[in-house]
């Protein structure tokens, strides 16, 4: 568990923010400028916060009221930054050695980060995201009891981003380190967030599962266009027409290519605004998916939209529709609808992996 009370008054302006959060990653979603990264800094020891304690995994590592302020190089602190921030006169195995607690274990971490084949390259010949693998491997190297990720692939292009969004799902699955990861992307947090801990002008604004806080128009962050539902499902098929078929608890359904073998679990991320609503079974229509579920609740927003919320075999499913077509096909809690879902409206960082 990570326990966290943190004041502190900068010059232009105060973090005054407290929360628990469990093991897995904890993504710390807000705007530039909103105290992600000063959160993470005050763990590491970087600077001493006026007021709060600091506390991981049962260690105290800051407590202002006990004197209690242990050394950054003391506090078992990982760090993944932006940038690699490597050494340019070591190779590979020389900057993944360095401040190594066990360096019989260097082989294992090669291997779990896939640089094996890297170990004497000069890390001026690596690309931005092996650069960024051979970081993470040096970071957990040093054996920490706690790994903080400030933005590590915002800047890395596309597919290199993917690779390093695919390992940190491994990381969060394989090892039992909790991990606070900054972010302002919305794809991450339905990649890989257990928890999100959203932090709007220093302060936490918003708390909890990574599923309650993107299905509440009023918590999740982003705004009503980043309301969705996370779904659980293995690939049971890859078709020869581009598209993959998964299972969600029952519910077949078919997304644009997955690159996973079959019986991998996988997380779908599906937003409201993609979702349509049928009071009957819809025939003739272009989209593949079709969802059987009964209306549990309806929320109005500012605007014309509605967030109806249905109860699905697959699990729970939101779609945001406009009061006028809510009105137009009577919809009502208890009322059976069909969820119709095309499937080119799932972009590839909507998918996320998991072990089973």
């Amino acid at each position: 568990m990570i326990d966290l009370v943190v004041k502190h008054q900068f010059q232009r302006f105060r973090l005054d923010v407290t929360f628990q959060v469990e093991g897995g990653i904890t993504v710390l979603f807000g705007p530039s400028g909103a105290g992600k990264s000063s959160i993470l800094n005050a763990i590491a020891g970087i600077y001493t916060p006026q007021k709060g304690h600091i506390r991981v995994a049962g260690r105290t590592l800051f407590d202002r009221t006990s004197s209690v302020d242990v050394p950054t190089h003391r506090r078992k602190v990982g760090y993944v930054f932006q940038q690699p921030h490597l050494f340019p006169h070591k190779n590979v195995l020389g900057n993944l050695l360095f401040g190594a607690k066990d360096p019989s274990s260097c082989d294992k971490i090669c291997q779990l980060l896939d640089i094996t084949h890297l170990q004497d390259r000069p890390v001026g010949h690596l690309s931005g995201g092996e650069q960024q693998r051979v970081s993470i491997g040096r970071m957990l190297l040093s054996q920490p009891d706690v790994i903080l990720a400030d933005e590590p692939v915002s800047a890395l292009d596309i597919p290199r981003r993917h690779e390093i969004l695919a390992l940190f799902e491994r990381l969060r699955d394989e090892l039992a380190i909790p991990i606070l990861y900054v972010s302002h992307a919305l794809e991450e947090v339905g990649r890989l967030a257990n928890q999100v801990v959203v932090i709007d002008q220093g302060r936490v604004s918003t708390l909890g599962s990574a599923e309650e806080v993107l299905s509440d128009m009023n918590r999740a962050p982003g705004g009503v266009r980043a309301v969705g539902a996370l779904l659980t499902a293995k690939v049971v098929a890859h078709h020869d027409d581009g598209l993959s078929e998964i299972d969600a608890h029952g519910v077949r359904l078919l997304l644009p290519k997955i690159h996973a073998n079959l019986g991998q679990v996988v997380r779908i991320r599906i937003p409201a605004h993609d979702v349509m609503l049928s009071v009957k079974k819809p025939e003739g229509l272009s989209a593949l998916n079709q969802i059987a579920g009964v209306i549990v609740a309806m929320r109005e927003g500012v605007g014309p939209g509605v967030m109806v919320t249905l109860d699905t075999k697959a699990g729970p499913l939101l779609a945001r529709v406009t009061r006028r077509s809510a009105r137009n096909l009577n919809l009502q809690i208890g009322c059976a609808c069909v969820a119709v879902m095309k499937s080119v409206s799932v972009a590839p960082g909507d998918v996320g992996y998991q072990q089973s």
